[in-house]
Formats: C-alpha cells, sequence, structure tokens
C-alpha cells in the first residue's frame, strides 16, 4: 500500500535507536524526508550517515539537542522547516528517565521524569502546530506506553507521564481537527532492541524468568520488535489515516486487556 508519504517532511525525536530510529526508517521508505532528533551526537551522526547512504543525503536530517528545552524544539523545527521542507508530521518519542520504585520519589527526580517523558512532547507538538495549524494539514504522534493505559507496577513518574500523553494527545486533537490537524498515541508494550531496556533485562539474572512472564501475559507470547511499531507509526502520520484522531492504539501482541 502507498501511504501518501512521499516527498512529506517528518521530524522525529529520539530517532538514533530503537523505536525512533524505526519510525524514521520506515517514514524514509515509504519516501518520506525524515528530520532525526537526539541528545546522543555521535550515535545521531553514525544513523543519519547510514541512512543517507541507503535513502539520499537529501532526504536525511539530523541534530542533537535536549528536547526537553522549548526553545531548542523552536530552533529545531524552524531549521528542519528551512533546510528540508514544509513540516507534514512531527514524533514526540523520549525514554524513560531513572526513578527508584515505590513512592518515595525525590523531587528532582520526579520533576525530571515528568519534564523528560510529558513536557517534550507538549513542546514538540506546540511548537509545530504553531506550523501546521495556518496551513490546514498535518499529523502528530505521540509515543506513549501501555503503562499509561493502567496500573502495570512501572516507575511513578513513567507511568503517570505517559498516561498524561494519552490526555495531552485527546484534547489537542480536539482542539486541531477543525484545521485538519490529527493528533494520534501509539502505547507501544514490550519491544526488545539492542541497548534497550528490555535486552538487559533478558541477559540479567532474572533473564529466563521475564521470558517466561512474557509467555504468561503476552497472548502472543513474544516481545515486540521496533519495526512493528514503525509500521503503525507510518500508518498513522500517513494520509491513508485521514479519519483517525485522537485514539490511542496499543501496540502489545495483546497484552492489555
Amino acid at each position: 500500500m502507498d501511504l501518501g508519504l512521499k516527498g512529506k517532511t517528518i521530524f522525529v525525536a529520539g530517532a538514533s535507536r530503537g523505536i525512533g530510529l524505526s519510525i524514521a526508517e520506515t517514514c524514509l521508505a515509504e519516501g518520506a524526508k525524515v528530520a532525526l532528533a537526539a541528545r546522543g551526537e555521535e550515535t545521531l551522526e553514525a544513523q543519519r550517515a547510514r541512512l543517507a547512504a541507503k535513502f539520499g543525503d537529501d532526504n536525511v536530517w539530523a541534530r542533537a539537542g535536549d528536547l526537553r528545552n522549548s526553545r531548542t524544539v523552536d530552533t529545531m523545527i524552524d531549521t528542519i522547516e528551512n533546510e528540508l521542507g514544509e513540516l507534514w508530521g512531527a514524533v514526540a518519542n523520549v525514554g524513560l528517565h531513572p526513578c527508584p520504585p515505590g513512592y518515595e520519589v525525590d523531587d528532582a527526580t520526579w520533576d525530571a521524569g515528568i519534564s523528560q517523558n510529558l513536557d517534550s512532547a507538549f513542546f514538540l507538538a506546540r511548537s509545530a502546530l504553531r506550523r501546521m495549524d495556518p496551513r490546514g494539514e498535518g499529523a502528530i504522534l505521540m509515543i506513549s506506553s501501555i503503562a499509561g493505559l493502567t496500573g502495570l507496577g512501572s516507575p511513578l513518574t513513567y507511568g503517570t507521564s505517559k498516561a498524561a500523553m494519552n490526555h495531552l494527545t485527546k484534547e489537542l486533537a480536539h482542539i486541531s481537527g477543525r484545521n485538519n490537524i490529527r493528533i494520534n498515541a501509539i502505547a507501544p508494550g514490550n519491544i526488545l532492541f539492542p541497548g534497550g531496556d528490555w535486552e538487559d533485562r533478558i541477559n540479567g539474572e532474572r533473564g529466563d524468568a521475564w521470558k517466561r512472564w512474557i509467555q504468561r501475559e503476552v497472548p502472543l507470547q513474544r516481545f515486540g520488535k521496533p519495526e512493528e511499531i514503525g509500521t503503525a507509526a507510518a500508518f498513522l502520520l500517513s494520509p491513508v489515516a485521514s479519519f483517525i484522531t485522537g485514539a490511542i492504539v496499543p501496540v502489545d501482541g495483546g497484552q492489555t486487556r
């Protein structure tokens, strides 16, 4: 199926590995021009060079920066529009901030977790909407988590901020629908990729126990792959999904009931 993304500019945050990288690569394979952002400059540049060799240097843009800073986000999007083209899509994808179990979370850790997962998503959406709304087209995608759908025993800052991201998605969809801007979220389940949290767990002392847990809790009895999030993301960003907005889409092998 042709998703209609050819020539469209899409900004993907957290794009140097895992889910974000897979979303970027899937969109490039559909003919989009993709701007990558992440905090680690060296890893990001290595991925930019790899993707540029595969899809063309003119189709891949990258810049390192901390997307918890709204000025950084605004500057990036201004530069993307000047150098790559008018923004069609934006993906808010930021990872887990370390947080201890239980309720004894100090103020600094709480603020950092909420800032990394929720504030960064809002800053990206706000900046993108300022460009998209006057043009009357575009799509924004939040990468949430099944931890934001129900209590799963995840760290408090993570599940709480992802739940807030889901609500943010629905509110922004209500606000921006009149201008033909669609805003959706994907709630991934347990996604396995190199350097990710799940790789560390299954390679640790309790690796076999975690594998048994996946077989018990996930109807498909396996981990998800980043490309399975990438294909769902490309669809939701595309004009083919033109009547889908305000949706929170679990991609979790059936884990959420």
